[in-house]
């Protein structure tokens, strides 16, 4: 997932999309506990997209912060 796209949701939808990654990621490495080394390159780029959503999220909420 790009930045752009990210920037362009609103803040349930990031909350969301956090919630989301963060359930894959959960299941990703319980697969890599198991053996199955198909997920890491998945498990790395969701990490990344994950960084990615936080900052973003943080972005937000510093502009709304200092909008007030």
């Amino acid at each position: 997932m790009r930045a752009e796209e990210i920037r362009e949701l609103d803040l349930e939808e990031l909350a969301a999309k956090e919630n989301e990654m963060r359930e894959q990621m959960f299941r990703l490495r319980f697969q890599l506990g198991m053996g199955q080394t198909d997920g890491l390159k998945k498990y790395r780029a969701l990490r990344k997209d994950l960084a990615r959503l936080l900052t973003v999220r943080q972005e937000k909420a510093l502009a709304a912060e200092q909008g007030t």
